[in-house]
């Protein structure tokens, strides 16, 4: 069976557990990029993310032989929770690994939806430290493993997607922006358009911090990141998945990579336009649009949104990162003169009447003519910042721009 038909087997062990989601319309954006926007709401799934759908499929498609046996599984979250679901809904015991760093948001949903019948285990920094950690649980106590994505079951899964999507909108379809973390949802929907509608452009959206597909399919070879930016925890691997590498590499026009700061405004947005509430991942494909904005102007374009699984303790890190990406947050390392009124001078002569300190972290040093000092700044007019500085420069406070300056700002700021 190939893999177009085992989406389409998958479809018909989905029934009646997984529910169709939405197919929309979206003004907002559909009238900024002139095109008509339509977005997948995965977001509104059972566990709130598309993985239910192949984590259900590989679970309950398990050999006869396998009946009794306990699974294991490693997630940064929304896997986690499909399988968690599956695990309940199945009647199978299993543990599920998740790195430390996951949102508590996530960890307490995924024990709702497994309830009794799953055991949760935090270890390590990023999902490959806890893949490492459950797949040595799979092999020392001979546990079947649910591979949230490097699976043809989970991809067949995660290709109902694409079926629901023609099956949804009978017109034709120009673009299709589709997230991309270990790559199986990309794998499995791109081969049913692939199928169903070739003339579709199908696009891949990994987020800047973590672009292992793009790398990979550049190199001509499934390779490893050194490092990544763990924000998009969705959407961030070190390496995708052999199967996923393959099909991928097959089946994808581009691949876009977005700021992370971009999702952030893109969180914010939908929050605020839309009374959305998405994950970082599941807002790449919509902020992946401005960078394709000149092409998609009068066709027809489906975002997937692939889930909405945010921890409301991450909005300050959120606001944070976007008002850094729209140039409108700036931080210096500052040479304050320790006199009387240097402060008054410092707010009266050298900012704006709209400009903001938000952080100020001074030691005063004694028998010292000046004294280091940390400013964050929120401006109202990004074009601002450079009339702080020439003021700065005018007015003798020595200074370092901070923004420009990662390895410094993390260590002052982080």
């Amino acid at each position: 069976m190939d893999l177009f038909d085992e989406i389409q087997a998958a479809k018909l062990q989905l029934e009646n557990v997984v529910p169709n989601t939405p197919l929309t319309h979206n003004l907002n954006l559909s009238e900024e990029f002139g095109a008509t926007i339509l977005l997948k709401r995965e977001d509104l799934q059972i566990v709130r993310s598309y993985k239910i759908r192949g984590a259900y499929n590989k679970m309950s498609s398990l050999p006869e032989t396998d009946s009794g046996k306990e699974i294991v599984c490693a997630s940064a979250g929304n896997h986690a929770q499909g399988v968690a679901y599956s695990c309940h809904l199945l009647q199978i015991k299993g543990t599920i690994y998740m790195p430390n760093t996951t949102p508590k948001q996530k960890i307490k949903q995924v024990q709702l939806f497994g309830k009794s019948y799953v055991d949760i285990v935090l270890t390590g920094d990023t999902f490959d430290d806890a893949f490492a950690a459950a797949m040595e649980d799979a092999n020392q106590n001979n546990k079947i493993f649910v591979h949230p994505f490097d699976d043809l079951k989970v991809i067949a899964g995660q290709g109902t997607v694409g079926l629901e999507i023609l099956d949804s909108f009978k017109k034709p379809i120009d673009y299709l922006f589709i997230p991309i973390g270990g790559g199986g949802l990309a794998a499995g929907v791109s081969t049913v358009f692939k199928k169903l509608s070739p003339s579709t452009h199908i696009i891949g959206v990994e987020p800047q911090g973590a672009p292992a597909m793009k790398n990979s399919i550049a190199s001509g070879q499934n390779s490893v990141l050194h490092t990544i930016d763990k924000f998009v925890d969705g959407a961030a691997v070190k390496q995708v998945g052999h199967h996923t590498f393959e099909i991928c590499q097959k089946n994808l026009r581009d691949i876009v990579l977005v700021p992370e700061g971009k999702v952030c405004t893109t969180i914010l947005r939908l929050y605020n336009e839309e009374a959305m509430v998405v994950e970082p991942a599941g807002a790449l494909t919509i902020a992946a649009l401005d960078f394709y904005k000149n092409k998609i102007k009068g066709k027809t374009v489906v975002c997937v949104v692939s889930g909405s699984n945010n921890d409301i303790e991450r909005t300050a890190e959120i606001k944070e990162r976007s008002l850094l990406y729209e140039g409108l947050m700036h931080y210096f390392l500052i040479q304050f003169p320790q006199r009387p009124g240097a402060l008054k001078e410092f707010v009266n002569d050298i900012l704006g009447p709209n400009d903001d300190i938000t952080y100020f972290q001074y030691n005063k040093k004694t028998n010292r003519e000046v004294g280091t000092v940390v400013v964050g700044l929120e401006l109202k007019n990004r074009k601002d910042i450079e009339s702080i500085k020439v003021n700065m420069t005018n007015k003798g406070f020595e200074f370092k721009y901070l923004n420009e300056m990662p390895d410094l700002f993390t260590q002052l700021i982080g």
